[in-house]
């Protein structure tokens, strides 16, 4: 018997300054992040015998190794339980695209299981346990727009900034987040690629991983150029680790039409979605 289901929306990094190695081997960032309401997984919570997990994407594992089974795992070690559900995820968020999907199915998870279990573990406890699955995931257990320090764990909440109208455009490739910080100390800047902050509509954009992403990853640099010199757009962004670049738009600006602009000149395969930030 289908329970609930939940959405798991996606995010974007409008701001990240990466400000140094730690000795954990993470990265110390300072991250501003909103959701994006309109972009979202859905995790559907079923009454069953025992805990089983699908998913409509036959590239996402759906063993151990998978976000929503750790957070499984890891609420039941808390809350001294045994889960009983079935939990099945519609994925529309791609992968390896810096939009955090894989982390928002996690806090998702672990909302969906502490209202079985009735509210068992309180907020600090489950933001401890989505601290250690991962850096990301405590900003989804949150409502609003966060800035993110630490290695990204620690949440403060801070004013939503203005409501963007945004066109997101991905390749078919993806960039692990490892990757992406492990080359950020050595790498460097292309000549005639903006990686200056830009401001839009009150807000600051800059993100110090497009350095060494766009190093290794040059369409995403020309993808990130090839916005900037639209008269549609204001400005343009990668978000978090990549691979997704997102342009902030004008109000007039017909984001389908952009997007097949992109895909006819550059990539006949970009993923695109457009809609607007979390407020």
């Amino acid at each position: 018997m289908k329970l609930f289901t939940l959405q798991a929306p996606a995010k974007l990094n409008l701001s990240l300054r990466v400000l140094g190695k730690r000795d954990d081997g993470f990265h110390e960032i300072n991250t501003l992040m909103v959701k994006l309401p309109g972009l979202a997984d859905e995790l559907d919570f079923s009454e069953t015998g025992e805990f089983t997990f699908a998913c409509n994407d036959p590239g996402v594992p759906n063993d151990e190794q998978n976000l929503i089974v750790k957070a499984v795992r890891a609420y039941e070690a808390a809350a001294s339980v045994h889960c009983q559900c079935a939990i099945s995820l519609n994925k529309n968020i791609p992968h390896g695209a810096g939009l955090g999907g894989g982390s928002s199915d996690a806090a998702a998870t672990l909302l969906g299981l502490n209202r079985i279990h009735g509210y068992r573990l309180g907020v600090d406890r489950l933001h401890e346990i989505a601290a250690k699955l991962g850096s990301d995931i405590p900003f989804f257990l949150t409502t609003g727009a966060s800035l993110c320090t630490g290695r990204g764990e620690r949440i403060e909440a801070v004013p939503s900034p203005p409501s963007l109208s945004v066109l997101l455009l991905k390749p078919s490739f993806s960039v692990p987040t490892p990757d992406a910080y492990g080359r950020w100390n050595k790498s460097k800047e292309l000549p005639g690629i903006l990686y200056a902050a830009q401001e839009t509509q009150g807000v600051m954009l800059v993100n110090d991983l497009e350095r060494p992403v766009f190093e290794k990853h040059r369409f995403l640099a020309e993808l990130k150029q090839w916005l900037l010199v639209r008269r549609e757009i204001t400005a343009a962004l990668m978000s978090g680790s990549g691979a997704t670049i997102f342009a902030v738009l004008q109000e007039s600006a017909d984001a389908d039409a952009l997007a097949a602009s992109a895909r006819d000149e550059l990539d006949p395969h970009l993923w695109h979605w457009s809609g607007l930030t979390d407020s």
